[in-house]
Formats: C-alpha cells, structure tokens, sequence
C-alpha cells in the first residue's frame, strides 16, 4: 500500500512505536524512558524506542517537532530514513541535530539532489561515523560539505549516483576508512587516483559495477596514493582486459584481499586456472582472492600450477614469473593424465566348447542382454545358458554370472578378460 505524502518524521516515529503497532522491546537498555514535564508531549509516556530505528520508506518529507524529536531520541544511534521524499537538507538538519549520540545515517534513495546542503546544516551530521548516500544523486559539492563538517567519518556509501567524475575535495578526509562507490560509471583511472588524494587513509575500496578501464598509472605512484588500502573489489570492471593492469595491484603496500569476478580479462580461463594464475602470478603477496582464504599449501599448489602451465608456452610469451617461480622450484614435469572414466567396452574371449572367440562386449548392458547377444554364436537358448567370468587376474576361479539384471561393469571387466558358456543341465 502506497504511503501518504507530506508525512513528519516525528508523526511516523510516534505510528510506528505506538503500543498498539510496538507493544514490547526486549533485552536490556532496549526501551528509552522520558520523565514528564510541563511542557511535554503527551505521547512521551507511551513510546517505546530502540536505538536503532528503521523508519524507511515512510513517506517522510519533514522533520516535525523538534522537541519531541529531542526528548525522544536522546540515546538513538543508527537511523535508517532510505527510499523516503526528504528533499530538503534543511529538514535533515533538524532532525539529525536532535539526535546527539547518531553514528549511524542511511538517506538512500531520497531527492536530496534537488536542495543545496550549507555548511551550518551540515554541521548538525558532526558525529557520524557511517553515512549512506546510495541513490540520492548527491552532487560532489554536497559530499565535500560533509566531508569537511564530519571530523569522524569512517565509512562512506556513494553507489548508484551516476557518477562519471570524481570532483577533488579542498581538504583530505583523514578518518575514512572504507568508501563503497559501486554501480557507477567511473572509467578512467585518474578519476579513481581522485579518491586516493581524498582519501588516504582508505583502507577498503569497492569499485565494484563501475566500467573501469586500464590502470594507467606507476607503481610508485600507486603505492603514495593508496598508501593503507587493505582491500579493492574489481567485480564486473568491464574495461580491464590485460594482465597488466592486475599486476599493478601489487603496487598497494598493504594489500590483502582482492576481489576480482567477471571481468574481460579472466573470461576464456575456467574457475580453477582463474584462481591459480591470479594467486601464483599477479597476486602473490593476497591472503583473501573472492572472499577466500588462500592457504599456504594453495599458494604453492597455484605456484606450482603456474610453472606447468606455461611450460609449453613461447619464450616471448611467458611472463617474469615463471622464471622466477622455476628458480624457486626447479623445472617441473608435466602432470600425468589419468582417464578415471569407467570402461565402456572389453575385449573378452568367449569360451564355448572347444572354440574360442574374441568378442568386443558392451559394459553398460546387463548379463539377460549379454546372453541374448551370445545365442547365435553359441547356439544356445538365453534360459539353456550359464555364464562364468574369468578375472585374469583372480586367483579364485570363474565366477557364474547368475544374476540376470546385474550390469556387466559391476563385474570389472576389462581387456583379456574370459567368459565361459555352459549349457544348463537337465
């Protein structure tokens, strides 16, 4: 059911935690306790607010009183207000500057891109340490005014915003730790280099649905921008088409994990060699490829996997690495290829009498059809008709294939094998 519009965020506050819609809070320190005064709300007795309120997709456009909002959300922490209609920065202001001890702010999905954020309104965000602007079209201006009014920031969502620039900020956010920036349309490299200048105390970077093209920049310079990144995720980078660029990667000092899927380069590699040749070639030093642990036996499995692989290649062809891996491990031989498929023929010699004969036998077929297919070289009935297999290397005999629906294979037939007929005694 479609919400109104034009609703508060006080009145939907006071709807949704209503004993009628929110009789109970369970845990400890989970309730908010307001004691009355003259001047307050008549509804103070009756909420009850967790520290946490999801108020999404609300209908909400404006802030309402203040006061209330004050009196009721002193020990709130995370507030969820994504996929409303607040449009005006000025009325987020009101609400999040009620809110003292707020870390925590998702405005996903509101038009905030149709009002200016001034520097006083944003003022009033001074505490946040996680904010999420997915979807709202923020504008680089307004994501500078944050950024030079949140002294504590730590984590920054910029996803689905359009951009295909990146606008340099006057002063460095020092304090961010982790900026998500996926489902965008950033694709050069140097507006990516942007984020680093920003940023530099960026510890995860996720460019994740973005058409990022090669990584044009060196490895000294890679490393002064991204001095501390312990994670990037690459998922779906469309325009990265050489080894290369995967290469640089080991230019950021404290890289760890990496996350690397559908993207051109690795397509006409299966799932195994894709895993190997990133861990043992171009990403040596990563402890975490697509949100795996690489083990130490895997990294040398990968190592190892590398050398063979390339083994065959043209001397022009093979990269640096795997001179450098033959140092480590020497010329290795190629793997031996092992069919463990089950036979699906043999050659037996059928035994009958005193003649013998050599015959090609199906392995999928059962003892009933394999007699069927005996009766004309035996001149036999299928009911007048014993069989016996003869393992070649059994010590113990013949063995009288008497089941009829028995399949053939489970006898473990193979080449050189005998199987004697008999006529059923009467």
């Amino acid at each position: 059911m479609d919400q109104p519009s034009g609703r508060s965020f006080m009145q939907v506050l006071c709807e949704k935690y209503s004993p009628e819609n929110f009789p109970y809070r369970r845990g400890p320190g989970m309730g908010v306790h307001v004691p009355a005064t003259p001047q307050g709300s008549p509804m103070k007795d009756r909420l009850n607010l967790p520290s946490v309120l999801v108020l999404n997709s609300c209908g909400i456009t404006c802030a309402g009183d203040e006061n209330e909002i004050a009196a009721f959300c002193a020990h709130v922490s995370e507030l969820d207000l994504s996929d409303n209609k607040l449009e005006d920065w000025h009325e987020v202001s009101k609400i999040v500057s009620n809110v003292p001890h707020l870390e925590f702010l998702n405005l996903s999905s509101n038009p905030l891109s149709l009002s200016v954020l001034e520097r006083r309104c944003a003022g009033s965000f001074a505490g946040v340490r996680k904010l999420v602007l997915n979807n709202s079209k923020a504008s680089w201006e307004t994501v500078h005014t944050i950024l030079q009014e949140l002294p504590d920031l730590e984590e920054l969502f910029l996803c689905l915003n359009d951009y295909e620039t990146v606008s340099c900020s006057p002063v460095c956010c020092q304090s961010l730790k982790l900026l998500h920036i996926t489902d965008n349309n950033l694709q050069d490299w140097t507006e990516i280099r942007k984020l680093g200048i920003m940023f530099p105390s960026l510890d995860t970077l996720i460019l994740a649905n973005n058409n990022l093209t090669t990584i044009e920049e060196t490895e000294d310079s890679l490393a002064r921008l991204f001095p501390n990144l312990r994670s990037i995720n690459l998922h779906k980078s469309a325009g990265l088409h050489c080894w290369e660029d995967i290469d640089k990667l080991n230019s950021f000092p404290k890289l760890e994990e990496v996350k690397l899927l559908g993207i051109p380069l690795l397509q006409s590699y299966t799932t195994e060699e894709r895993r190997k040749l990133l861990i043992a070639s171009r990403l040596p030093s990563i402890i975490k490829l697509n949100g795996s642990i690489v083990a130490d036996g895997e990294r040398e499995d990968s190592e190892r996997f590398f050398i063979r692989y390339y083994m065959e290649f043209p001397e022009e062809e093979v990269p640096f690495r795997y001179h450098e891996l033959v140092t480590k491990y020497g010329k290795l031989e190629p793997l031996a290829v092992v069919d463990l498929r089950p036979q699906s023929s043999a050659k037996v010699e059928v035994h009958f009498q005193d003649k013998v004969e050599e015959m090609s036998i199906r392995l999928d077929q059962t003892v009933a059809e394999l007699k069927k297919h005996l009766k004309t070289v035996v001149q036999l009935s299928t009911s007048n008709m014993l069989l016996f297999y003869l393992d070649q290397e059994a010590p113990f005999g013949p063995e009288e294939m008497k089941y009829s629906s028995r399949a053939l294979h489970s006898y473990g037939i193979r080449d050189g094998d005998k199987i004697y007929v008999e006529p059923r005694m009467k």
